[in-house]
């Protein structure tokens, strides 16, 4: 029996689309399974024992906003030292304990970035989205780093992204600006591959035109993937709180 082209196309829309959400999900896992062992070194060091970081919510998925727990005989200041502890680890975002409040009193939290903004600054700062020599296309072995960035940028959806392309002085400047067009482009399909919705992403890019501070034009470092959240609206606000009142 033949198969209408239309029913196969829609057939297939749908596996496509079952098969990145599982993925997605799963290079969540795998980055909230890191920020766990992060966590858990850092509660050790703030002299919390007793005390575990759960990055699962209420319904069983990763998240990057922990629940602490246990410690209970800890003074106000280590649970306070451990809250900032955790807090500081890139790609973490609010926390709260188990036995304290788990919203921000109203007005009490500014709505910011929810560590978005500083959460990929920290990812990209010791590592580069890289892509085929003269291309758009992504290199395989910044899969993961795209993992992350977009684990660390859904707390921010709602929100605009800004995904900026830059390239060095090296060839003529319609081309350098073209090229870091499409690459910004590239990396936008990415994160849309990863669960972040496409209305919320923008991609443009500049060229050569704005070369990092301290570096010559011509320097290929200027070869680089920028992200701004240009406005921030929460689901929710989750707060980095000082112990909540047991």
């Amino acid at each position: 029996m033949s198969v209408r082209p239309s029913l196969a196309i829609i057939a297939g829309a749908i596996v496509s689309g079952a098969i990145a959400a599982a993925g997605a999900r799963l290079s969540d896992e795998g980055f909230v399974e890191r920020l766990a062992e992060k966590a858990e070194a850092a509660i050790t060091e703030a002299g919390g024992r007793g005390v575990t970081a759960d990055f699962t919510n209420g319904m069983g998925s990763p998240t990057r906003h922990p629940l602490l727990s246990g410690g209970e005989q800890l003074d106000e200041g280590t649970r306070d030292k451990i809250a900032k502890s955790v807090a500081a680890i890139p790609g973490v975002g609010g926390i709260s304990w188990a036995d304290g409040t788990l919203l921000a009193e109203a007005g009490d939290i500014p709505i910011s970035p929810l560590h978005c903004q500083d959460d990929v600054n920290a990812l990209l700062r010791a590592r580069t989205i890289r892509f085929e020599e003269g291309s758009s296309a992504i290199d395989p072995a910044s899969g993961e780093l795209l993992d992350e960035v977009a684990a660390a940028l859904r707390p921010c959806l709602g929100s605009i992204i800004s995904i900026t392309g830059h390239t060095d002085a090296s060839g003529p400047e319609p081309g350098n600006l073209a090229l870091s067009r499409e690459r910004a482009e590239s990396v936008r399909l990415a994160l849309m591959n990863r669960g972040i919705p496409a209305d919320g992403l923008r991609a443009d890019g500049v060229g050569s035109k704005e070369p990092v501070e301290g570096l010559l034009p011509e320097d290929p470092a200027n070869r680089r993937i920028d992200f701004a959240v240009v406005a921030t609206t929460p689901l929710q606000p989750t707060p980095v709180d000082t112990p909540g009142p047991r």
